[in-house]
């Protein structure tokens, strides 16, 4: 049996200083919208150790909900998931002249219809919830580069857009959106908020909204 190739994501993030300006640069580059905005609720899983963390590997579990449904989500119901793996990629000439720039990993993903009893399977194998973190997206594609996913991103720590696809198009759809290479980060969303939490002088924890959160 052959083995599987390995499945690279590449992305970067951008910062979003003005949402309003960004929808308008949407809208005049005729993006469509492919994914009404959602809500993702996430929990990475790993060793009392943080052993996968360490190897640069990463376990998840994500729920979805339509953002309507944001309150509804926080019930204790068994939730359909995706279970996604994270980890290195083999180093090549390739990807060592980019990765200054993108974040590129291998990456794996399965839909599980019941989030609890896939959190029991983890659990049983020594893992456990290492960090929460949630936020609202709405996924954008434009014409002329169909393999770019462009995704607006609502965070607790603020507005990112996420950018995944092959390097050509993501440098083509960030120069027509007003970025240069300057502004990607090809950060995590963990190491984003901890960086919020060191500006703020506060202590990291789960990187959730406030129960008052409002819908938009």
């Amino acid at each position: 049996m052959p083995i599987p190739a390995h499945r690279q994501e590449i992305e970067i993030k951008l910062r979003v200083p003005d949402v309003d300006a960004l929808r308008r640069s949407l809208k005049r580059l005729r993006a469509h919208e492919v994914t009404p905005r959602t809500h993702e609720s996430n929990t990475l899983y790993d060793t009392p150790r943080q052993d996968l963390r360490r190897r640069g590997q990463l376990i998840r579990i994500r729920i979805e909900h339509p953002a309507a449904n944001f309150r509804k989500k926080r019930s204790n119901e068994n939730a359909a998931a995706i279970l996604t793996y994270k980890g290195p990629i083999p180093s090549s000439r390739n990807t060592a002249k980019i990765k200054n720039h993108f974040k590129i990993k291998d990456e794996a993903e399965v839909s599980v219809s019941g989030a609890n009893e896939l959190a029991t399977i983890l659990r049983a194998l020594g893992l456990r919830p290492a960090f929460r973190y949630e936020k609202f997206r709405t996924t954008y594609a434009l014409p002329g580069i169909p393999s770019l996913k462009i995704e607006l991103d609502e965070t607790p720590v603020g507005l990112y857009l996420e950018l995944e696809g092959p390097v050509a198009a993501i440098d083509r759809a960030a120069r027509l959106l007003g970025y240069g290479r300057e502004d990607y980060l090809n950060e995590t969303y963990g190491s984003l908020y901890a960086a919020a939490c060191r500006r703020q002088g506060r202590k990291p924890g789960d990187m959730l909204f406030p129960p008052t959160k409002k819908l938009r």
